[in-house]
């Protein structure tokens, strides 16, 4: 049997967080992302990658309003976003995976798949959106969006406006999931899940899927597909070389190994933000507990070297 590797590449492994943002930047990012995953190929891995969306699908929401009020054109809901964000990165990476392969005497397959993620329609989550997309606005152009469409807009923390938000459901079924198996298993490499995956639910009645207006955690969408198809490892690739206790703080302290009673005391008292660290920790302790494998946070210089990043396990 093949070990495979499960990847999930965060936002600064394509764009940083001080730049425009424009693809030049983006595919050099994405280049020497793939280019450090090599690595992993040669120590026999098969590898899996999923991605983050979040500035690519808040441009698209931004061009959906400015299509609109200048030229009328009809704005495309949430999934249909979050599926043309899957088809524009997938299509990065696959090239510039394709150009890190083009350097070295490994011959493979690189596929991206549009990737559907099923939901619970009574997630409680439904009922308190969290999860800010879209556009800044001012209070008073919230409150009309609001009022007309049945949106719900919370304030920005950093007071630059007033932000639509929706909700985040916990994954319960990647759809696609044999299909990156059976892909990851015969050397082929797969891009799957990005943004999280969009979010489906069927009808119980018909069966009948649908989308439905949220957003999915990328991570615990991640560690959700790496248990479905039996990943052997899943990296989670950060901006950051190694977890921290008291982040940013005088007295910080990196930390090289957590088990998962240790990540769970250290998630509950707070040391990792739900913005930040806390999605991260999450999901690498959801894969830890489901199957007793390893799962590794750390960034996209170190993954290619042994003992990276924090590694949680059981015990």
């Amino acid at each position: 049997m093949k070990k495979i590797a499960v990847v999930a590449f965060g936002g600064n492994a394509l764009q940083r967080g001080n730049e425009a943002g424009t693809i030049e930047q983006q595919e050099q990012h994405t280049l020497e992302t793939c280019e450090r995953l090599i690595g992993l190929l040669r120590i026999g891995y098969e590898l899996v990658i999923t991605h983050g969306n979040g500035p690519q699908v808040g441009n698209i929401l931004l061009r959906n309003e400015a299509g609109y009020n200048q030229y009328k054109i009809p704005k495309m809901p949430l999934d249909i976003c979050v599926a043309d964000s899957q088809g524009g990165i997938g299509y990065m990476i696959d090239r510039q995976m394709r150009n890190a392969l083009s350097k070295t005497e490994l011959n493979k397959n690189v596929v991206a798949l549009i990737t559907e993620v099923l939901v619970d329609i009574n997630d409680s989550a439904f009922n308190t959106p969290t999860k800010p997309i879209g556009p800044f606005y001012i209070k008073e152009e919230a409150d009309l969006l609001a009022k007309a469409n049945g949106w719900v807009f919370k304030e920005d923390p950093r007071k630059r406006g007033w932000r639509k938000v929706v909700a985040s459901p916990k994954p319960i079924d990647v759809i696609n999931k044999q299909v990156v198996k059976d892909l990851v298993e015969k050397g082929h490499i797969v891009i799957s899940a990005g943004g999280g995956g969009i979010p489906v639910y069927y009808h119980e009645d018909t069966k009948y899927l649908e989308a439905i207006e949220a957003v999915i955690d990328k991570d615990l969408a991640t560690a959700l597909l790496a248990r479905e198809i039996n990943a052997d490892k899943f990296f989670i690739v950060t901006d950051v070389p190694k977890v921290c206790l008291n982040f940013n703080k005088p007295d910080q302290k990196v930390i090289d190994h957590l088990t998962v009673a240790e990540a769970r005391k250290y998630y509950n008292e707070g040391e990792f933000p739900a913005g930040s660290m806390g999605p991260k920790i999450l999901a690498a302790v959801d894969f830890v507990e489901s199957t007793g494998k390893e799962a590794i946070i750390t960034n996209e210089e170190e993954i290619e070297k042994d003992n990276c990043g924090t590694r949680i396990t059981l015990n």
